[in-house]
Protein backbone atom coordinates (compact mmCIF):
# COMPACT_ATOMS: atom_id res chain seq x y z
CA UNK A 1 0.00 0.00 0.00
CA UNK A 2 0.80 3.89 -0.96
CA UNK A 3 2.41 5.21 2.13
CA UNK A 4 1.07 8.21 0.84
CA UNK A 5 -2.02 7.30 0.50
CA UNK A 6 -4.91 8.11 3.42
CA UNK A 7 -7.11 5.39 4.45
CA UNK A 8 -10.46 6.61 6.48
CA UNK A 9 -11.65 4.38 8.65
CA UNK A 10 -14.50 4.45 10.38
CA UNK A 11 -14.76 2.99 14.15
CA UNK A 12 -17.33 3.15 16.62
CA UNK A 13 -17.47 3.25 20.73
CA UNK A 14 -20.34 1.17 22.18
CA UNK A 15 -21.46 0.53 25.88
CA UNK A 16 -23.76 1.12 28.40
CA UNK A 17 -24.93 4.90 29.68
CA UNK A 18 -21.94 6.52 31.95
CA UNK A 19 -19.32 3.95 31.13
CA UNK A 20 -17.03 7.08 29.91
CA UNK A 21 -17.36 6.66 26.24
CA UNK A 22 -17.50 10.13 25.37
CA UNK A 23 -14.57 10.67 28.07
CA UNK A 24 -12.55 8.15 26.82
CA UNK A 25 -12.74 9.94 23.15
CA UNK A 26 -12.39 13.50 23.91
CA UNK A 27 -9.43 12.64 26.00
CA UNK A 28 -7.99 10.28 22.50
CA UNK A 29 -9.01 13.00 20.14
CA UNK A 30 -8.15 16.19 21.84
CA UNK A 31 -6.39 15.33 25.38
CA UNK A 32 -8.86 16.73 27.71
CA UNK A 33 -10.56 15.59 30.26
CA UNK A 34 -13.93 16.77 31.81
CA UNK A 35 -16.14 15.47 35.08
CA UNK A 36 -19.54 16.13 33.22
CA UNK A 37 -20.49 15.46 30.21
CA UNK A 38 -24.11 15.34 28.61
CA UNK A 39 -25.57 12.24 27.66
CA UNK A 40 -24.78 11.35 23.68
CA UNK A 41 -28.38 11.07 22.09
CA UNK A 42 -28.04 9.13 19.32
CA UNK A 43 -24.38 9.75 18.54
CA UNK A 44 -21.45 11.94 17.65
CA UNK A 45 -18.93 11.91 15.44
CA UNK A 46 -15.22 13.25 16.41
CA UNK A 47 -12.22 12.24 13.63
CA UNK A 48 -8.25 12.15 14.07
CA UNK A 49 -5.50 12.02 11.36
CA UNK A 50 -2.84 9.66 12.79
CA UNK A 51 0.25 7.73 10.85
CA UNK A 52 0.27 4.35 11.15
CA UNK A 53 2.20 1.49 10.05
CA UNK A 54 3.42 4.38 7.27
CA UNK A 55 0.09 4.92 5.99
CA UNK A 56 -1.96 8.23 6.89
CA UNK A 57 -5.43 7.13 8.77
CA UNK A 58 -8.10 9.61 9.00
CA UNK A 59 -10.16 7.92 11.77
CA UNK A 60 -13.69 9.12 11.84
CA UNK A 61 -15.31 7.82 15.34
CA UNK A 62 -18.80 7.40 16.32
CA UNK A 63 -19.64 7.67 20.17
CA UNK A 64 -22.84 6.20 20.51
CA UNK A 65 -25.20 6.75 22.69
CA UNK A 66 -26.01 4.17 25.71
CA UNK A 67 -29.33 4.56 26.46
CA UNK A 68 -31.79 2.05 26.19
CA UNK A 69 -34.34 3.43 24.75
CA UNK A 70 -32.22 4.85 22.03
CA UNK A 71 -30.45 1.24 21.19
CA UNK A 72 -32.28 0.77 17.96
CA UNK A 73 -31.60 3.86 16.35
CA UNK A 74 -28.00 4.04 17.76
CA UNK A 75 -27.34 0.08 15.83
CA UNK A 76 -28.02 2.03 12.86
CA UNK A 77 -24.78 4.07 12.94
CA UNK A 78 -22.80 0.63 13.32
CA UNK A 79 -22.96 -0.40 9.80
CA UNK A 80 -20.18 0.16 7.35
CA UNK A 81 -17.98 0.53 10.61
CA UNK A 82 -14.55 -0.89 10.37
CA UNK A 83 -14.02 -1.27 14.24
CA UNK A 84 -15.55 -1.12 17.75
CA UNK A 85 -14.49 -0.06 20.95
CA UNK A 86 -16.65 -2.43 23.60
CA UNK A 87 -16.47 -0.17 26.47
CA UNK A 88 -17.60 -0.51 29.99
CA UNK A 89 -17.19 0.67 34.11
CA UNK A 90 -15.06 -1.48 35.95
CA UNK A 91 -17.28 0.49 38.74
CA UNK A 92 -19.82 -1.11 37.27
CA UNK A 93 -21.05 -4.97 36.85
CA UNK A 94 -24.07 -4.23 34.90
CA UNK A 95 -21.87 -2.25 32.33
CA UNK A 96 -19.72 -5.54 32.30
CA UNK A 97 -22.07 -7.86 31.77
CA UNK A 98 -24.22 -5.89 29.15
CA UNK A 99 -20.92 -6.45 26.99
CA UNK A 100 -22.23 -9.77 25.62
CA UNK A 101 -25.41 -7.89 24.38
CA UNK A 102 -23.60 -4.97 22.76
CA UNK A 103 -20.85 -6.99 20.95
CA UNK A 104 -23.94 -9.06 19.22
CA UNK A 105 -25.80 -5.74 18.37
CA UNK A 106 -22.71 -4.96 16.85
CA UNK A 107 -21.99 -7.80 14.74
CA UNK A 108 -25.60 -8.77 14.02
CA UNK A 109 -25.42 -5.24 11.92
CA UNK A 110 -22.29 -5.42 10.00
CA UNK A 111 -21.85 -6.92 6.91
CA UNK A 112 -20.19 -9.95 7.14
CA UNK A 113 -16.84 -10.82 5.25
CA UNK A 114 -13.83 -13.55 5.32
CA UNK A 115 -11.93 -11.43 7.79
CA UNK A 116 -12.74 -11.14 11.74
CA UNK A 117 -14.31 -7.99 12.57
CA UNK A 118 -11.65 -5.93 14.73
CA UNK A 119 -12.87 -5.15 18.24
CA UNK A 120 -11.31 -4.09 21.48
CA UNK A 121 -12.74 -3.92 24.89
CA UNK A 122 -12.03 -1.48 27.41
CA UNK A 123 -12.56 -1.29 31.03
CA UNK A 124 -12.54 2.29 31.75
CA UNK A 125 -12.23 4.40 35.40
CA UNK A 126 -9.20 2.30 36.55
CA UNK A 127 -8.64 5.17 38.60
CA UNK A 128 -11.45 4.99 41.29
CA UNK A 129 -11.24 2.22 43.88
CA UNK A 130 -14.84 1.04 44.41
CA UNK A 131 -13.74 -1.58 41.04
CA UNK A 132 -16.51 -4.68 41.07
CA UNK A 133 -15.00 -6.14 37.80
CA UNK A 134 -11.90 -8.13 38.51
CA UNK A 135 -8.92 -7.58 35.73
CA UNK A 136 -8.89 -11.57 35.66
CA UNK A 137 -12.98 -11.62 34.65
CA UNK A 138 -12.43 -9.39 31.99
CA UNK A 139 -9.75 -10.43 30.59
CA UNK A 140 -10.94 -14.46 30.85
CA UNK A 141 -14.00 -12.83 28.44
CA UNK A 142 -11.87 -11.21 26.20
CA UNK A 143 -9.85 -14.44 25.46
CA UNK A 144 -12.85 -16.10 24.99
CA UNK A 145 -13.88 -13.52 22.51
CA UNK A 146 -10.23 -13.32 21.06
CA UNK A 147 -10.45 -9.66 21.69
CA UNK A 148 -7.62 -7.61 23.14
CA UNK A 149 -8.50 -6.02 26.29
CA UNK A 150 -6.55 -2.74 28.03
CA UNK A 151 -7.47 -1.43 31.75
CA UNK A 152 -7.73 1.98 31.05
CA UNK A 153 -8.64 5.50 32.67
CA UNK A 154 -9.62 8.52 30.60
CA UNK A 155 -9.28 10.70 33.74
CA UNK A 156 -5.69 9.92 34.25
CA UNK A 157 -5.14 9.35 29.96
CA UNK A 158 -3.92 5.47 30.90
CA UNK A 159 -3.92 2.65 27.86
CA UNK A 160 -6.18 5.02 25.70
CA UNK A 161 -3.81 6.11 23.00
CA UNK A 162 -2.97 2.32 23.06
CA UNK A 163 -6.34 0.83 22.88
CA UNK A 164 -7.30 3.19 20.05
CA UNK A 165 -4.41 2.44 18.01
CA UNK A 166 -4.52 -0.98 18.04
CA UNK A 167 -7.87 -1.40 17.44
CA UNK A 168 -7.15 1.63 14.63
CA UNK A 169 -4.11 -1.34 13.34
CA UNK A 170 -6.49 -4.39 13.36
CA UNK A 171 -8.68 -2.32 11.29
CA UNK A 172 -6.14 -1.28 9.27
CA UNK A 173 -5.14 -5.12 8.49
CA UNK A 174 -8.79 -5.87 7.76
CA UNK A 175 -9.03 -3.01 5.00
CA UNK A 176 -5.91 -4.22 3.80
CA UNK A 177 -6.90 -7.67 3.43
CA UNK A 178 -10.44 -6.61 1.96
CA UNK A 179 -8.83 -4.43 -0.60
CA UNK A 180 -6.71 -7.46 -1.82
CA UNK A 181 -9.45 -9.65 -1.94
CA UNK A 182 -11.91 -7.17 -4.03
CA UNK A 183 -8.74 -6.43 -6.66
CA UNK A 184 -8.07 -10.18 -6.90
CA UNK A 185 -12.18 -11.01 -7.42
CA UNK A 186 -12.68 -8.28 -10.18
CA UNK A 187 -10.12 -9.97 -12.44
CA UNK A 188 -12.19 -11.11 -15.58
CA UNK A 189 -9.34 -13.20 -17.33
CA UNK A 190 -6.92 -15.42 -16.42
CA UNK A 191 -3.34 -13.67 -16.44
CA UNK A 192 -1.85 -15.91 -18.34
CA UNK A 193 -4.01 -15.93 -21.18
CA UNK A 194 -3.01 -13.49 -23.77
CA UNK A 195 -5.77 -11.28 -25.41
CA UNK A 196 -6.96 -12.11 -28.71
CA UNK A 197 -8.40 -9.62 -31.37
CA UNK A 198 -11.71 -9.71 -32.99
CA UNK A 199 -10.61 -8.21 -36.08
Amino acid sequence: MNPRKKVDLKLIIVGALGVGKTSLLHQYVHKTFFEDYQTTLGASILSKIIILNDTTLKLQIWDTGGQERFRSMVSTFYKGSDGCILAFDVTDLESFEALNTWRGDVLAKIIPTEQSYPMVALGNKIDLADRQVPQEVAQDWCKEKNIPYFEVSAKNDINVVQAFEMLASRALSRYRNTENYLTDSIKLSPEDQTRRRCC
